[in-house]
């Protein structure tokens, strides 16, 4: 099976990382061998719920059986679809009210940023550096990795970026930005968390110059952070947000969210200015509802402070330089990449899978589903906890 992988499937690294897994279950998946691993990384930030939630797989069965899809989106009425926006928009503030299915959190970007545009009548966009957000044309065009563009220019023009978390650079908003885009809390960098009242100076910046504010909430909206959305911790509402990766309990599912106003104006002129054939498909939107009703249900949003606790107060060894993050979006800083890659290593020889972020691979991810006990965190961490100490190599030894 592995060389059919490595001849039929495209890859996206020279070293992939190579795990056949065979099923998954909670937190655990298990590979061809029956190897267990602890999934400390949930499949990047989407399996909030585990691996085949039962209550996710019955949903997903019950929906497949009465129907699969009917017709593009926004055009039939499908209650599943219905009612699951209608939950979401329950847990947002009230000017996020109407919801724009999508397949992935890419797809999400590319509407946010064509809507913005059309709605202000503008052309530039505003990012951040160091920001992800997806890579397709629209959404690596406001990502703020120019590494990670190199050799697929010319991609939109007129974008800019600021640095985050430099007050200064907020006077950069001017009347010309159709939007700027940011994550509440920066993911690939490493984990990087915004100055108290930072999102909120950027929110009176954008409503001083008509700017749209968008709020990528791909990593950590639906739960991750201890509140549905990271914006809750800051009491800063955008004019769009925008869900996906855990949005479908392991379905793929995509969203932006925002003001009647602002996605009206997709309706004419020309008439399907945003048009998706299985954006919002009716089984993806049955196993997201699932996924929410399990957070909601067993409170699992209540228990995350008192394990992001557990992680802090666990993880003490010199080889740690510091934890960052909120919640169970948390980042491990080591002192190189190179380190980070051995720990991964003999962690993954362990049972324990791990990964590093994308723009900072000196510091490892640890974004566990939500539904892992504290018990079974304890043990996590300790294994992560042997990983390191086994590459652990004091500077002067």
């Amino acid at each position: 099976m592995k060389d059919l992988f490595l001849r039929h499937i495209a890859q996206t690294s020279t070293e992939p990382l190579m795990l056949e897994v065979e099923r998954g279950e909670g937190i655990y998946l298990f590979d061809k061998a029956g190897k267990r691993y602890i999934d400390l990384i949930s499949g990047i930030a989407v399996s909030n719920v585990g691996h085949a939630a039962p209550e996710v797989v019955a949903a997903i069965k019950r929906q497949a059986e009465v129907y699969i899809h009917s017709m593009v989106y926004g055009e039939h009425i499908q209650e599943v679809q219905v009612l699951f926006a209608q939950k979401l928009t329950e847990l947002l503030p009230d000017s996020l009210s109407v919801v724009y299915f999508l397949n992935s959190g890419g797809e999400a970007v590319e509407g946010a940023l064509k809507v913005s545009k059309r709605f202000t009548g503008r052309k530039k966009l505003l990012s951040c550096h160091r920001s992800y957000h997806g890579s397709t044309h629209g959404a690596l065009s406001v990502t703020g990795m120019s590494w990670l563009k190199e050799g697929y220019g010319p991609l939109l023009p007129e974008v800019e970026f600021i640095e985050y978390n430099h007050w200064p650079s907020i006077e950069k908003i001017t009347e010309e930005h159709a939007a700027f885009i940011i994550e509440p809390i920066q993911a690939a960098s490493g984990i990087r968390l915004p100055d108290s009242g930072y999102l909120a100076a950027i929110r009176k910046r954008c409503d001083e110059t008509g700017t749209l504010l968008i709020f990528d909430e791909i990593q950590s909206g639906f739960g991750r952070t201890g509140k549905f959305c990271a914006l809750h911790h800051e009491g800063v509402t955008p004019d769009i947000l925008l869900l996906a990766k855990s949005l479908g309990g392991g379905m793929p599912l995509g969203a932006f969210i925002t003001r009647p106003e602002i996605i009206r104006i997709i309706q004419q002129d020309p008439v399907l200015g945003h048009i998706t054939t299985f954006g919002g498909h009716p089984v993806c939107c049955a196993a997201g509802m699932a996924a929410l009703d399990k957070i909601l249900n067993e409170g699992l949003m209540e228990a995350i402070p008192a394990k992001e606790a557990l992680v802090r107060r666990i993880l003490k060894h010199p080889a740690i330089k510091a934890i960052r993050g909120r919640g169970l979006m948390l980042g491990l800083e080591l002192e190189s990449y190179e380190q980070v890659l051995e720990v991964w290593k003999v962690a993954h020889e362990k049972g324990l899978l791990l990964i590093w972020h994308l723009d900072a691979g000196e510091v490892i991810r640890i974004a566990p589903p939500l539904t892992i006990t504290e018990a079974e965190l304890t043990t996590a961490l300790a294994t992560l906890l042997e990983a390191i100490d086994e590459v652990y190599q004091p500077t002067n030894a």
